[in-house]
């Protein structure tokens, strides 16, 4: 009996020990189950950090001459109309760039368009960023800089972050000194678009076209001639093939060359410099007797004067 109670005594105090460890492991198990799963829980919720948008401030510098604010022109995504109102301190930058450029000739205030590859690009302009350029650089015209002082270049960026549907400030500025072959390279552009005029082809009694990227690129060109030479001008004319009546066709090469004229008024010639014209079917290129001589025959050319 005693042997019975010695054996029952021994088991108990297994069973107990056995009860007070499982007791003691899983508790601290469970309790860093649980701060893990608390921890992972706390990460899980962290929202991710939205990339800010890119902003360009409204800045120019030469020298002792600077001018900074963090507003600048706004434009929306595939857009070439900066946004509006403009901040009044945006106004007291050009109001100050203004007197400094009419205080040093020889000083010109550069404006590049930003752009990126993914916008759609429905201007007279061979890009985007050059488009928005432009725009700026007729404001400022506008407000009493010379465009004669004033360069306007595009630029790719495709890193740019909009916000929203808002590009902030695509513009940059930057103030140099004028090149000194300045009329040498004007010269040179001359030569090349009198070389090289600016053609464009219309399908049979159509007046307006598409135009091509390269035909852009001498748009371009004639207008930056156009702005940097007083007293500069442009002749357009208009010429078709010799289907149907010669008064009809008079009338039509006209209105291509008013198409053409108008294309370059949106490429920021004013109208005053652009001379229109039309030859009808008087001055053909190539044969009217087949329908490859007439396409060539159907055009309109641009060069300077």
């Amino acid at each position: 009996m005693t042997r019975n109670l010695s054996y029952l005594l021994g088991m108990i105090i297994t069973i107990l020990a056995g009860i007070y460890f499982y007791l003691s492991c899983c508790s601290e198990c469970g309790t860093q189950v649980a701060d893990t799963d608390a921890e992972a829980a706390q990460e899980e919720i962290v929202p991710p950090k939205e990339p800010e948008a890119t902003t360009f401030p409204f800045s120019f510098k030469d020298g002792d001459y600077a001018f900074e604010v963090q507003d600048n022109f706004n434009f929306k995504l595939s857009s070439a109309s900066f946004l509006t109102p403009l901040s009044d301190t945006i106004g007291s930058g050009i109001e100050g760039l203004k007197g400094y450029l009419a205080e040093n000739a020889n000083k010109v205030i550069n404006i590049t368009g930003l752009y990126k590859s993914e916008e759609t690009n429905n201007t007279a302009f061979p890009n985007l960023g050059l488009a928005r350029a432009n725009k700026v650089k007729n404001y400022f015209v506008s407000q009493g800089i010379p465009s004669a002082q004033t360069n306007t270049f595009g630029k790719l960026m495709n890193d740019f972050l909009p916000l929203d549907d808002t590009l902030l400030g695509p513009i940059t500025y930057e103030i140099n000194t004028q090149a000194e072959d300045a009329d040498e390279a004007l010269k040179a552009l001359y030569d090349d678009i009198k070389a090289n005029p600016l053609v464009l082809y219309f399908n049979t009694g159509e007046a307006a076209i598409n135009l091509t990227p390269e035909q852009r690129e001498k748009v371009a060109k004639i207008a930056r001639y156009l702005d940097k030479v007083d007293g500069a001008t442009c002749n357009v004319v208009g010429h078709t093939d010799n289907t149907g009546s010669r008064t009809t066709n008079i009338r039509l090469g006209l209105e291509r060359a008013d198409f053409a004229m108008a294309y370059l008024i949106k490429n920021g010639i004013t109208a005053s410099k652009i001379k229109t014209s039309s030859k009808g079917p008087d001055s053909p290129i190539a044969t009217n007797a087949t329908e490859e001589g007439r396409s060539k025959n159907r055009r309109t050319v641009v060069t300077l004067n």
